[in-house]
């Protein structure tokens, strides 16, 4: 069938996308869905950071791909092997499909799964197989999505069936925004009850591990940001304390107003130094959690003797150490019941055309999560 999707062809463009327009919508052939796959009618995409990441060339991917991971649709038929999904059924899309028999998928750690990440690494589905296409040449997949698109064929295994009374707005913050940020405040840093936890980086996954740090039961949640903007939207969403990390002295700010350090720190600005200065706000004996992620080339740069000294733990995180099976819908129930307003984190709604101006504002740090509708 024909669809329209957004085409990214060449990385690296210039700013301001509204000019360079490296997002182009076109018409592309889309294949039906082989064995254990399943086409979706996307009908809204969020625009995350990993996106904007892959158009800049900060996380290289093979070209021409269509980009789009986050995500929530209705499916409109099944291929060979899937006997648990049906016409009309909503669904969320999850970025790493998992095919269960790997060694991390034996472990209960989907996120990790082998198969899926080289899938994702090559543009593939976890099939091997490429179902897009434009004039007889192969299209890649994004991270086995490519939702900025109407419609998609997606492994199984990369679907989560949800609630449909959920708008569907709402629905697509759950395949990243939510699974990663909550995640690593809840998976990752296990926050507990009566902690105190740092967010460094308020983006759409910063205020979602602050939303889950607040859900864990954290008494004090300091919230880390460059921008003002950002940091009166922590207040309104719970924070107790905010700080400019473009002020002098923010580390030793941090350590007065909470004796000594946070219990838990977590980044996701997606920098070294937004993760170097997350680790500096950490207490003697504490976590220090990334869900960013840097440019690969950079490093970071700390004492390890603070590591054995302090007793102190760094962590990663990647797609909030989730089961998205498991924790999708429980992360659903929280909102359902006000317990997790990821809506207050949705500043625009869309149309596909205006995508690249769309990504100019997440570069410019104007939005934090934008959808677009099909």
């Amino acid at each position: 069938m024909k669809i329209q999707a957004a085409v990214l062809t060449e990385m690296g463009a210039a700013h301001p996308y509204a000019e360079s327009r490296p997002l182009k919508m076109e018409t592309l052939e889309l294949g039906d869905p082989g064995d254990g796959e399943v086409r979706v009618a996307i009908k809204a995409a969020g625009l995350c950071h990993s996106d904007l990441s892959v158009i800049n060339g900060d996380r290289p991917r093979p070209t021409p791909m269509a980009l789009g991971h986050e995500a929530a649709g209705v499916v409109e038929s099944v291929g060979p092997g899937v006997h648990d999904l049906k016409q009309g059924d909503h669904v969320v899309m999850v970025f790493v499909p998992s095919c269960g028999h790997c060694m991390p998928c034996a472990e209960g750690r989907p996120a990790l799964c082998e198969p899926g990440n080289g899938a994702n690494a090559v543009g593939t589905l976890i099939s091997g197989e490429r179902r897009l296409s434009r004039d007889g040449e192969a299209i890649n997949h994004h991270l086995g999505v490519s939702a900025f698109a109407d419609h998609a064929v997606v492994s199984r295994n990369s679907l989560v069936k949800v609630d449909p009374s959920v708008p569907f707005k709402h629905a697509a913050l759950f395949g990243c925004a939510v699974l990663t940020g909550v995640g690593a405040a809840v998976n990752t840093a296990q926050v507990r009850a009566g902690q105190t936890v740092a967010i460094v980086g308020l983006g759409g996954v910063g205020l979602t591990a602050l939303l889950g740090a607040l859900a864990s039961g954290a008494e004090r949640v300091v919230a880390l940001d460059m921008l003002d903007d950002k940091l009166k939207i922590a207040r309104e969403l719970g924070a107790t304390d905010t700080f400019n990390v473009g002020e002098e002295g923010v580390v030793d700010a941090v350590k007065e107003a909470t004796r000594g350090g946070v219990d838990v720190a977590i980044e996701t600005a997606g920098s070294e130094k937004a993760l170097e200065l997350a680790y500096y706000v950490t207490r003697r004996g504490g976590s220090t959690v990334t869900a960013g992620l840097a440019h690969p080339d950079k490093r970071l740069s700390i004492p390890p003797v603070s590591l054995v000294a302090e007793e102190r733990t760094l962590k990663g995180s990647y797609v909030g150490s989730c089961v998205p099976v498991r924790d999708m819908p429980r992360y659903i129930s929280l909102f359902q019941r006000g317990r997790l307003p990821v809506d207050k984190l949705l500043t625009h709604v869309i149309k596909a055309e205006e995508i690249n101006e769309a990504f100019d504002r997440l570069h410019e740090g104007k939005a934090l999560r934008q959808v677009v509708v099909f």
